[in-house]
């Protein structure tokens, strides 16, 4: 049986950044839901100093996939290699380069290169997965100049923090409070309307209209990936007006006497929304503030009626 077509994509973009930078955001996956945003997850399966294999969840023309991908790092080439070891149809192989050319000391071009083959040589998926890596790459290198060229702002804008509630009951039935969120509006003041799809088993799309303490709505849409049951990670797709990222995940851990329950945030701070969102007199610390608070009370919130819910059930 013959192999499918290859096929080639370039993309690239110039950037006012050194580009030893350049290559450290590209080399820390860890990093990459925060700063791109088709990635909505990433996480280490090997790791050594030249190779590693990541697993990644990602958006493509609107649909949520996952795959495994080997990667080798070439810090002194300023290079990173990609591999899928299994890739998702419509794609029956995908590979490629990140290769950072510097300009100067202050300037670097990234070029972003793919080879791809699609399943049975379809010409319609072969338009597909080329339109995906188009709006992906394009928003992935756009994405990356942004955070290159934050410098030493990056400390004031990007935050995390983390809150904790302990439980006196089971650890699964916290993770399933927290998984089932079609019924928090009924469970939850502050969460006036949720839509949730769930086609593929883990992994769920939900819509949200959050309610503020001055009565206004706003509303989130995220993905989240499910790992039962510890842990669920998410990313929001349509952030709050005055975040341009915002990532989280919540944490369920078993403990000898009963559980604990953390939700982890990271946000990125839009500069050039503090004012129009809070006033022209504001400041991004005044920003990082109202932040903390409202989604640390929200998570809170939302945790301690999983910690109700749990111990009510412990004791029937």
């Amino acid at each position: 049986m013959s192999q499918p077509e290859s096929h080639e994509a370039e993309h690239q973009i110039t950037v006012q950044a050194p580009a030893r930078r350049l290559y450290e955001l590209v080399a820390d996956v860890a990093e990459w839901p925060r700063i791109f945003p088709p990635t909505v997850h990433a996480d280490y399966v090997e790791r050594g100093d030249a190779q590693e294999r990541i697993r990644l969840w990602a958006t493509a023309n609107g649909e949520v996939k996952s795959w495994t991908s080997r990667r080798r790092l070439d810090p002194s080439g300023l290079r990173v290699e990609f591999r899928q070891e299994v890739s998702q149809p419509p794609v029956a192989g995908m590979g490629g380069t990140w290769s950072i050319e510097p300009l100067s000391d202050t300037e670097s071009r990234v070029r972003l290169l793919h080879d791809f083959q699609a399943v049975g040589d379809d010409p319609e998926k072969v338009e597909w997965i080329r339109r995906a890596i188009d709006r992906n790459s394009d928003a992935e290198l756009a994405a990356l100049k942004a955070a290159a060229e934050l410098g030493e702002r990056q400390d004031e804008l990007v935050m995390s923090f983390d809150d904790a509630v302990t439980v006196d009951g089971a650890a699964e039935e916290v993770y399933d409070f927290i998984y089932d969120a079609k019924r928090w509006p009924e469970r939850l003041a502050h969460v006036a309307k949720v839509n949730l799809e769930e086609d593929v088993p883990n992994i769920q799309t939900l819509g949200m209209d959050t309610r503020a303490p001055d009565g206004s709505v706003h509303t989130t849409n995220s993905v989240r990936i499910c790992f039962p049951h510890d842990r669920i990670v998410y990313k929001q797709l349509l952030t709050p007006a005055l975040l341009s990222a915002h990532t989280g995940e919540w944490l369920v851990r078993q403990e000898p006497d009963g559980a604990v329950v953390t939700s982890v945030h990271t946000v990125v701070i839009d500069p050039d929304a503090v004012p129009r969102v809070l006033g022209e007199n504001a400041t991004v610390a005044d920003a990082r503030s109202f932040v903390r608070d409202a989604l640390g009370r929200n998570s809170t919130t939302t945790m301690r009626h999983a910690k109700a819910h749990a111990e009510q059930v412990s004791r029937r």
